[in-house]
């Protein structure tokens, strides 16, 4: 094959905000995405793929939480861990049965993955991201004198805030790209990984959240891939987002995407962390870089639609 794509899959692809939470939800939209997805086994890439989980620990923390004195509670890290699973599980399943009706056989397999960050990233000092369940005031209360930093939401509560550091490692790096070259497709970094610190040589895993299209490019640059596919829920990145000077990019250099990110043009909670990862990947040597929706992947691929960044 000599090629390797790594395709970062959006929360959009299992689990949609406006609908109910369940498996079969999840298993539904991503057969959908997997679809999209076979025409790059059609022309011969090695497929690394990432994914989304946030509706899927928040799950988890939830029922760990319901389950207080019933059962052993759950730290984030091992919530991460668990969301790599299950999802993993899904999409395996799903490209499975999608590869099969077109009649295409390849292995495929998920990596639990441990992303190593700084135990000094100032993120852990300032902790913003929201996890979990929200708790009224008599549970904040409780929650503040076992050291939970808690943030409130009008008309929902206190809810659980963590650090989100960034990537600095994927711990299972070699092996995944090992793997790849392989033709084995590998579902990788899910949620970002399981986030640990490295002291003296020993792995800890520690309460937080990183974020996905970060981590995807780390990985993407760890096994040397010459595509990184950002799959989003929106065709292209824009300039003025929804604004009256809202204008889509058709392409981006490096330099023009550092150039408008710093001017406020990609928020930090949607597109900004999939331009940056592009960036970065494509400083590290990267060919190509895409931002589009699964339904637009064709058309993008061949640079027909979507946002394509170049170095």
């Amino acid at each position: 094959m000599g090629h390797t794509a790594l395709v970062a899959l959006g929360g959009h692809a299992i689990l949609r905000k406006d609908e109910p939470p369940t498996i079969a939800r999840q298993f539904l939209h991503t057969r959908r995405a997997m679809r999209h997805l076979l025409q790059l086994v059609q022309q011969g890439w090695g497929l690394v793929l990432t994914h989304g989980n946030g509706p899927q620990v928040g799950h988890i923390l939830i029922r760990s939480e319901l389950a207080r004195g019933k059962a052993y509670p759950v730290p984030l890290s091992v919530a991460v861990a668990e969301s790599e699973g299950e999802i993993g599980y899904v999409i395996q399943q799903s490209l499975y049965n999608e590869l099969a009706a077109a009649g295409l056989v390849r292995p495929i397999v998920t990596v639990l993955t441990q992303v190593v960050v700084d135990k000094d990233d100032p993120a852990f000092q300032h902790p913003t991201k929201p996890i979990g369940p929200f708790y009224p005031d008599e549970d904040a209360v409780i929650l503040r004198r076992k050291g939970w930093p808690l943030a409130y939401a009008e008309g929902h509560g206190w809810r659980r805030v963590v650090a989100s550091p960034r990537p600095v490692r994927i711990i299972e790096g070699e092996i995944v790209g090992r793997l790849a070259e392989q033709e084995v497709i590998v579902i990788a970094a899910g949620g970002g990984g399981i986030p640990v610190v490295e002291e003296r040589g020993r792995l800890r895993g520690v309460d937080a959240v990183i974020d996905k299209d970060l981590a995807s490019a780390v990985l993407a640059v760890s096994i040397h891939a010459e595509l990184l596919l950002l799959l989003t829920d929106v065709r292209k990145a824009a300039l003025d987002y929804g604004g009256p000077g809202h204008t889509d990019l058709d392409m981006l250099t490096v330099a023009q995407a550092e150039q408008y990110a710093r001017e406020g043009h990609f928020p930090a909670g949607s597109m900004g962390p999939k331009v940056e990862g592009a960036v970065q990947f494509l400083k590290a040597g990267g060919r190509r870089a895409i931002i589009t929706t699964p339904e637009a992947l064709g058309p993008a691929l061949d640079g027909l639609d979507g946002t394509v960044l170049v170095p």
